[in-house]
């Protein structure tokens, strides 16, 4: 079904260069619903592994790729069918970029994708609500960061505020339950798996650094009432963090988060 799913999600990404290079715009009526197939795909392939396994099927590489991308994925379904014509086009065009090479890392050969049961360590409800609360905060970074590119390439003001809103939004939504996934849940999990709330862990260090990102984002928008430039590049920056410390800390650096 991932497969099935990555040749989905390339379709609609087809089909949005279409709609994006045509020199008569016209409204696309059809991509996103070819990422909601994607989505269903992608969420029955957790939910048949999770029932092979007994546990929900967020435990190694390979799943929480495929639940990363589909959360993406259903998020920019969400934000075209509730947007419909304000909708900018190149969000969800890089939103599905960032989907499509998730899942690609997901399907390569030096991935293991062995339905096995999770060790010990990582059967906790806890895991559970860590890791997937993490990916959906950090799959409306990506929706922003999308976003935070396109207003850099934009010299137009309406549209330039048009992307600014869709950055504060996507981030006021998903800083919460990124904080509440990646720090607070993980903290609780990190306490029954090995008996300390908080180890210095390189993934739990690099989260922090991510999430300190995101909060400067915040704090310069609140307090020193920052827009703009500035803002986009934040929100780019924290980004790049977030999947450094997905990948850059799984592949680059040991520690107790190496089996993940």
């Amino acid at each position: 079904m991932p497969t099935i799913a990555f040749i989905i999600l390339i379709l609609s990404l087809c089909v949005q260069i279409v709609f994006l290079f045509r020199r008569v715009k016209t409204a696309d009526r059809f991509s996103h619903y070819l990422l909601l197939i994607a989505v269903l795909l992608l969420f029955a392939t957790t939910i048949r592994r999770s029932l092979k396994i007994e546990f929900i099927a967020l435990t190694n590489t390979f799943e929480s790729l495929v639940f990363f991308s589909g959360t993406i994925a259903l998020i920019l379904f969400v934000y075209r069918a509730k947007s419909k014509q304000k909708a900018i086009s190149f969000v969800v065009f890089g939103g599905t970029v960032v989907s499509i090479i998730l899942l690609a890392v997901a399907s390569s050969p030096a991935l293991p994708k062995d339905v096995l049961p999770p060790i010990p360590a990582l059967r906790s409800g806890w895991l559970v609500l860590h890791v997937a609360f993490s990916f959906i905060g950090e799959a409306f970074f990506a929706l922003a960061f999308a976003a935070s590119i396109y207003y850099l390439f934009q010299k137009k003001d309406q549209k330039r505020q048009s992307a600014d809103r869709v950055i504060y939004t996507s981030i006021g939504i998903g800083y919460p339950v990124f904080t509440a996934g990646a720090l607070i849940f993980g903290a609780i999990w990190a306490q029954h798996a090995w008996g300390s709330y908080w180890s210095w862990d390189p993934k739990e260090t690099w989260a922090l650094i991510t999430w300190i990102i995101y909060t400067g984002y915040l704090h310069t928008r609140f307090v020193k009432k920052m827009r703009g430039k500035g803002s986009a590049v934040i929100s780019i920056i924290g980004f790049v963090f977030t999947i450094f410390t997905f990948f850059g800390v799984n592949y680059l650096l040991s520690g107790l988060h190496s089996y993940g």
